[in-house]
């Protein structure tokens, strides 16, 4: 399955799109979760919405929400999010929801450079967001009567390369292993 996925800003969004984003909204966080909650909370205007499309059949959604302050992780500044990620349910099981997950992570951090990630997860979707990099924060919530957790993903550190006297040993060592290998073998084919 390979979706066409396309990532825009609230104004480029055809009322088709608003449309199909809304019930596929509905129909999962609403009917679906037996959850009754104002889903358009207005923040949709300042968000790219993600959608994954089989022709013309939506098959997913995320939102990736622009930098703000973070109420529960003010420590981390301002930092982009991710929410309302859903896959309908025809297309579950496929994997698609890391294909959103990974396209809306590679986007912000294109867009909005090496910053943490903030999601507010529905706790038991820890593992999977766990499986992508997200590590929890405190403790979990209720959110609409629904367990929610705070997550973040923390952008990667590049590594240096240590090159002491501990290093240089290890090197040595290891080429001496591989041609103690090679001449073993050589001694073995005479």
């Amino acid at each position: 399955m390979h979706p066409d996925i396309s990532i825009k800003p609230f104004d480029d969004l055809t009322a088709i799109d608003v449309y199909q984003i809304l019930k596929a909204r509905s129909q999962v966080f609403v009917v679906e979760q037996h959850c009754v909650y104002q889903d358009m909370d207005d923040k949709d205007f300042d968000c790219l919405h993600l959608v994954a499309h089989s022709n013309e059949a939506l098959m997913g959604y995320c939102r990736i929400l622009p930098p703000a302050p973070s109420k529960l992780l003010p420590e981390l500044g301002a930092s982009p999010g991710i929410g309302r990620v859903l896959v309908l349910p025809a297309y579950r099981g496929q994997t698609l929801a890391r294909q959103i997950m990974l396209d809306a992570i590679n986007y912000c951090h294109k867009k909005y450079g090496k910053k943490p990630i903030i999601i507010s997860a529905q706790s038991y979707l820890t593992h999977f967001y766990e499986s992508l990099g997200f590590v929890t924060q405190g403790l979990p919530y209720s959110e609409d009567g629904i367990e929610h957790i705070t997550m973040v993903l923390m952008p990667a550190k590049k590594v240096q390369k240590y090159r002491g006297a501990g290093a240089q040993v290890m090197v040595f060592l290891l080429l001496a292993l591989a041609i103690a290998f090679i001449a073993g073998l050589v001694y073995l084919m005479i």
